[in-house]
């Protein structure tokens, strides 16, 4: 084996591209073929090339306010068919469980009423919104797109670690690693049946027209930004180019008489159907925070009217509490009459009798995490933790129970990594991302795999420094597999300068404001 894998030792998680040492899985047979013959210098030169694509085409992530390139490793993770089909058929009995339940929670409430979920639960959940109550979807869907964050454990098995149906953020880097890994690995795509990921640009679309208002038969559809300080800005104006649709920011955006209108230079325009890419806090400072200045004022009033349709719908966030997501196997029971097919991971739910006393004692070897934290903040790993960590986060637990979750440590699986000019195994989680037309629920192939860097590390967040890797699902031998062009967008999204745009007056709060969108947990990847 070359000099790439010397050293390279099995991890304490599930590694996904050796079953034993130097004995690569079937499904990366291909892929370490490719590598084997490789010298470190060969693959570093690849791996600058790819690094330099993303810095020349602007695709970066904003890390503690700086604009820098999203790291993507050129070792891609791979899923086998079979393995794939479970994930799909798993994310989406979650989503299907999920519309039921939000439909019911902001309708009849019959979940409650049987008990299911204690009242309490929804009470005292953060995102709950009495204002989105009775708002029904023209199609029935609030969840038009969602992110169900999945990890394997230490035998393997995928489960579910998180649910994102507010605002998910990342699928931008799913088509933008396979543009440019199809350049740097060329070999490898040409040995192997890669389900391709380009279509989702149209999946979407389709999804967002069929949501449209009745009686509107050719829908006007928007991207809505917070803006160019956002730090998943480039992922809205690339979707939206891809889509061929508007980017528009709330001051492009006026309700009158209940219909949404934008301003163009051909005068107002109705619009039927934004694909909102803003927090519900900051959505319509009529019905949420009075102070947002990136918000549309009556937007709120013009869904419920059904002059508009909001995707994702406002109110979504209570299905991404933390506690709540405890009871996803018991509403899938409940709503579908199903076994769930992706199972969770072992949680405690810290509110209930006795629980906290149990746990309590024993955190330095659980992951306590704050019910609507995101982008991996909050997070305290207590076989990593010190003892001052342990003992604020004691402190936190203790005062506020409903606030907090505690997990089994899980060794995520691992994958192997260019650290240096070596590869190293290093923990990945993966977003599926779930695309909802009112008929079916179309999972795109893959998702985002992200990678924690520093060894060791179990925090795979971007926002906190993690990384990325491509990830081929192979095709099945009944699967039709077209061919992916490989190809970098001839007109990159624009972006920010250092200094920005002039946004005219009250320009901080619009800036401030953009930026905190990058702490939602919908808006985190």
């Amino acid at each position: 084996m070359a000099d790439l894998f010397e050293d390279y030792r099995l991890g304490p998680g599930w590694d996904e591209m050796f079953g034993e040492p130097g004995m690569p899985r079937e499904s990366y047979e291909a892929l370490n073929a490719t590598l084997q013959p490789l010298s470190s210098a060969e693959l570093g030169v690849r791996a600058e090339v790819l690094a330099r694509a993303f810095l020349d085409q602007g695709i970066t992530f904003a890390l503690k306010g700086v604009e820098r390139p999203f790291p993507l490793d050129i070792v891609p993770r791979i899923i086998a068919a079979a393995e794939w089909r479970s994930v799909e058929l798993g994310v989406a009995q979650r989503i299907r469980a999920l519309e039921a339940f939000l439909a019911d929670v902001y309708g009849a409430g019959q979940v409650l009423a049987d008990g299911v979920v204690p009242r309490r639960i929804i009470a005292t959940s953060a995102h709950f919104l009495r204002a989105a109550a009775g708002i029904n979807p023209p199609n029935g869907v609030r969840i038009h797109v969602a992110g169900v964050d999945l990890i394997r454990d230490e035998q393997g098995t995928f489960r579910v670690l998180e649910d994102n149906v507010r605002i998910p953020s990342g699928v931008s880097y799913v088509m933008e690693n396979r543009r440019a890994m199809a350049q740097v690995l060329p070999e490898v795509f040409a040995a192997t049946r890669i389900l391709p990921v380009e279509s989702y640009p149209a999946m979407l679309l389709r999804a967002l027209r069929a949501a449209a208002p009745s009686g509107v038969p050719d829908p006007t559809v928007v991207v809505l930004s917070p803006g160019v300080y956002n730090s998943a800005y480039f992922e809205h104006a690339l979707i939206a180019r891809e889509m061929g649709v508007e980017l528009v920011e709330g001051r492009d955006l006026a309700c009158v008489g209940n219909d949404v209108l934008m301003r163009t230079t051909a005068g107002e325009q109705r619009v039927d159907v934004i694909y909102r890419r803003i927090d519900d806090d900051f959505l319509d400072p009529v019905h949420f925070r009075a102070d947002s200045v990136i918000g549309v004022a009556g937007l709120l009033n013009a869904a419920r009217a059904g002059r508009v349709t909001i995707a994702n719908a406002v109110g979504n966030g209570v299905a991404d509490d933390k506690l709540l997501y405890t009871y996803v196997p018991d509403l899938i029971r409940y709503y579908l009459n199903e076994e769930p097919l992706l199972p969770n991971v072992e949680t405690y739910r810290l509110d209930e009798p006795g629980v906290l006393d149990h746990v309590l004692p024993q955190l330095d070897q659980l992951v306590i995490k704050p019910v609507d934290g995101a982008g991996g903040a909050g997070i305290v790993i207590g076989s990593q933790a010190t003892a001052e960590e342990l003992s604020l986060v004691r402190e936190k637990v203790v005062k506020d129970p409903r606030g907090w979750i505690a997990q089994r440590e899980v060794k995520l699986s691992m994958v192997p990594t260019l650290i240096g000019n070596r590869l190293r195994p290093r923990h990945v989680d993966l977003r599926p991302f779930a695309v909802n037309d009112g008929e079916k629920i179309w999972v795109l192939p893959g998702g985002l795999t992200r990678v924690a860097l520093p060894e060791g590390a179990l925090v795979v967040n971007s926002s906190q420094g993690g990384g990325s890797k491509d990830t081929w699902v192979l095709a099945s031998d009944d699967d039709v597999v077209p061919f992916e062009v490989p190809h970098l967008p001839a007109d990159p999204a624009p972006l920010p300068t250092s200094a920005g745009p002039d946004l005219g007056p009250g320009a901080p709060a619009v800036e401030e404001q953009q930026q905190q969108q990058q702490q939602s947990g919908g808006a985190s990847c």
